[in-house]
């Protein structure tokens, strides 16, 4: 038994470490080909290219600037639903408001 949870905790680890890199080389790609996104003009594809957004929440993104004439800053992302402070801190230098 504890031979399994130790095999568990291993995988575990080594699973969050992959998603970490692939988010960090997506992270590393859009910064060094300088593609910055307009979070008040990018279409639904343009925004599930940034790093944790899918589908659902780049339409929440959409909705949200549609509902409210857009954003006035990028932090006024996280007024949409589901981006918090740290979802913030990994989009904020692949984001623009002009």
């Amino acid at each position: 038994m504890r031979r399994i949870v130790t095999s568990l905790a291993v995988l575990i680890l080594v699973m969050f470490s992959c998603s970490q890199l692939v988010l960090s080389q997506t992270t590393q790609d859009q910064k060094s080909t300088g593609k910055v996104v307009n979070i008040n003009t990018a279409n639904q594809s343009e925004l599930e290219s940034l790093p944790g957004i899918g589908p659902s929440l780049a339409k929440k993104i959409m909705d949200f600037r549609q509902k409210n004439g857009g954003f006035k800053n990028p932090s006024d992302l996280m007024a949409v639903q589901g981006i918090g402070e740290k979802k913030f801190e990994q989009l904020k230098n692949l984001i623009s408001v002009k």
